[in-house]
């Protein structure tokens, strides 16, 4: 399973997490939530807002965060962060 991050282009969070990720060596798909109605329709379903970047894996959701914010939802749930083999 390939972690989702729902982003809008020229977003510098977008930006920042997509760094934060490659940086990491960790392979996420990227749906463009302006491009694709699809997958703003599933942003809105999963986290209730609008707002990217927002990881979806499996069942964890962290929506609207800065990667600071990541971390920090992912020191809540460890068993994640191990699975995307993420460090801080």
């Amino acid at each position: 399973m390939k972690p989702i991050v729902y982003i809008k282009p020229g977003c510098p969070w977008c930006v920042d997490a997509l760094n934060y990720f490659k940086r990491n060596g960790l392979e996420v798909e990227t749906r463009n939530v302006l491009a694709d109605r699809e997958a703003m329709e599933r942003l809105l379903k999963i986290s209730g807002k609008n707002k990217t970047p927002t990881l979806e894996y499996g069942d964890f959701v962290c929506a609207d965060f800065a990667v600071d914010e990541l971390l920090a939802a992912l020191d809540d749930a460890p068993e994640v962060k191990e699975q995307l083999g993420l460090r801080d």
